[in-house]
């Protein structure tokens, strides 16, 4: 029976005795009078009467006897679920609680012609005292993009244009070679040292640039002299610090065969080059560059100054922060971090081998998102920080082009997953960061100096 057009809240009177577990987490145990449990039974069997189809009856006008022994379950059901609702906010609101997701109710004792009695285990936002966060410091490197900067970038800019002819000549030092290789270490392959390591294992028709630390370090340099068509036997010693950590320290032996030499070719610094890279001239590109380099800079140092108000403002309090959201952004983490090793091509295998090491590293992010989080709710509530619904408008906007979707289709997506306050967050958060960035106190420093010290 859908009784929402009746479910006003109903009038209860709420003993609440609270009790701390731990600074941010509070258990209430409630307690409601006889009367309202009564009243409300009877409030509630008159609304189920109103509605109720029983033969014999035209709808809403059967006995409500009849209709409480007909649907005394259902009754008693929404009776509970509205006292018990009713209770929590009302003692929430008298405690003065602000509450973080959703109450444990637990301890449930309720029937008609007794009192409700029921126990709410609570997460809270923690109390601190908030620092000064005005004047914070911050050190920014003084300098800019300059004309080194900018041949470097059409240096790279050309390797990418580069265009590879294959020579019938011997291996030179810069050559690409095209191989095919099988490795051991101690007459057994690789991989049974090391099963994650396939590709160090054996490839067929691999590309490696001969310098000295291309691929395996000392590898591509034995192959110098070699033809198309000739194999050679490599001995390499693994770095202590190699990437696949059963193979440090060990020797390994690669049966190569040369397939193909082939000559790196760089473009003419010219218009084409230029014309390549959507601009007119190659003064059109050095200034394109420059911008970009420019963006680029001023980005990065807007992102140190900023990363380096939020540590000082981490440095400056510590409390306890709530375990549930700990928990679920800890996870929220590991996932991220999970997902970017896969797509570096990281195997599950060498993955699982890390995966305490991941979850201590992203604990750690975790506490310091948390922390800072509610800092920044703070800050914000002091200063009268706000987002308006057309800057959330806007967000929204910018955030359905990138996801390939109509805004209002993405604005409902949002709110079907409960998630649309996180734009909310978001934009307090900037503008947080903004006004933290507009009143520090910031020293100019030589260039190198961050990364020196870093």
């Amino acid at each position: 029976m859908n009784l929402k057009e009746h479910q006003k809240g109903l009038p209860v009177n709420v003993n609440v005795n609270v009790e701390n577990l731990t600074p941010c987490k509070r258990l209430l145990r409630f307690e409601i009078e006889v009367k309202d449990v009564d009243e409300a039974f009877e409030s509630t069997t008159k609304d189920f009467a109103k509605q109720a189809k029983l033969p014999g009856f035209r709808p809403g006008k059967a006995p409500r006897d009849m209709v409480a022994r007909q649907f005394e379950k259902d009754i008693a059901e929404e009776v509970k679920r509205k006292l018990i609702g009713d209770a929590y906010r009302q003692g929430i609101k008298d405690q003065n609680l602000t509450v973080l997701g959703y109450p444990d109710i637990e301890e449930i004792h309720f029937q008609r012609g007794h009192t409700l009695q029921f126990a709410a285990t609570v997460e809270i936002q923690p109390e601190f005292t908030l620092p000064e966060y005005r004047g914070l410091p911050a050190k920014r490197e003084t300098g800019g993009v300059t004309d080194e900067d900018v041949a470097k970038a059409i240096d790279a800019l050309r390797e990418r244009s580069s265009s590879f002819n294959t020579v019938e000549r011997p291996v030179q030092a810069g050559d690409y070679v095209v191989v095919s290789y099988t490795g051991s270490c101690d007459g057994r392959p690789l991989t049974e040292l090391a099963p994650t390591a396939r590709g160090l294992t054996e490839q067929k028709n691999f590309w490696i640039e001969v310098k000295p630390d291309s691929f395996v370090p000392g590898f591509a340099m034995q192959l110098i002299g070699a033809k198309a068509g000739d194999k050679r036997t490599v001995t390499v010693d693994f770095p202590a610090d190699f990437v696949s950590a059963p193979l440090s320290g060990k020797q390994g032996v690669y049966e190569v065969e040369l397939n193909e030499v082939k000559e790196k070719v760089l473009p003419a610094m010219d218009d084409a080059l230029a014309q390549g890279y959507g601009a007119d001239t190659m003064d059109r590109l050095r200034e394109g560059v420059r911008s970009d380099l420019q963006n680029e800079y001023n980005l990065t140092q807007k992102r140190s100054i900023r990363d380096q108000l939020v540590k000082a403002l981490l440095e400056k309090v510590d409390f306890e922060l709530p375990e549930t959201s700990l928990q679920l952004e800890t996870r929220n983490i590991v996932y991220e971090m999970v997902n970017e090793n896969q797509q570096r091509g990281v195997s599950k295998e060498a993955i699982e081998t890390e995966k305490d090491r991941i979850f201590t590293a992203a604990q750690g992010i975790a506490r310091n998102r948390i922390k800072i989080g509610f800092m920044m709710h703070r800050i914000a509530e002091k200063e009268g920080i706000r987002a308006d619904q057309q800057e959330i408008n806007a967000r929204i906007a910018v955030l359905a082009a990138s996801n390939q979707m109509a805004p209002q289709k993405f604005s409902q997506e949002m709110e079907k997953q409960g998630r649309l306050s996180e734009i909310y967050q978001q934009l307090i958060h900037e503008k947080v960061m903004a006004f933290l960035h507009e009143n520090a106190k910031i020293e100019d420093v030589p260039p190198g100096t961050l990364k020196a010290k870093a």
